[in-house]
């Protein structure tokens, strides 16, 4: 039986397919809400899965693209963008991004977020983001990441 991707997801790809990627969501067998799930799933390194955390750079939201082996150090990477970098709401997460919480893609937002990609991710040949649902993702390498989001390569760890 065919099933019709989430409206999320079929957003995501028509903006992949704009920035010239491939354009290909798929849809996981069981929920991919973690990065640990989402590497189980498609039998890849954790690594390999680009988590997209939405952060505060003093008042401004920013969109932080990190790997899923890694956990953003706020001070550090606070600095590296010359400001304070805290947690956002998940209120304010849903409003940036449109895309709920374990399936926020790295494209495909309603608001245009500064986007920082964890240059740790260019350590794998072959990359794993949501696209916008739960359970929905697409594979990517690491320059289109950069290219598809516009996005500034970051040490965050």
């Amino acid at each position: 039986m065919h099933r019709l991707l989430h409206p999320n997801a079929a957003h995501v790809a028509d903006v992949l397919i704009s920035r010239g990627h491939h354009g290909v969501v798929v849809t996981a067998p069981v929920p991919t809400v973690t990065a640990d799930a989402a590497a189980e799933s498609l039998g890849v390194d954790v690594g390999a899965i680009v988590k997209s955390l939405v952060f505060l750079l003093d008042d401004d939201p920013v969109l932080l693209l990190v790997s899923g082996a890694h956990r953003v150090n706020l001070d550090r990477t606070g600095r590296r963008l010359e400001g304070t970098l805290s947690q956002a709401s998940l209120e304010l997460v849903k409003h940036c991004t449109g895309q709920p919480i374990g399936g926020i893609a790295p494209v495909g937002h309603p608001t245009n977020l500064p986007t920082y990609v964890d240059e740790q991710l260019a350590e794998y040949p072959e990359l794993w983001a949501a696209a916008g649902h739960p359970n929905t993702l697409f594979r990517t390498t690491y320059s289109e990441l950069l290219r598809i989001t516009a996005g500034l390569a970051l040490s965050m760890t």
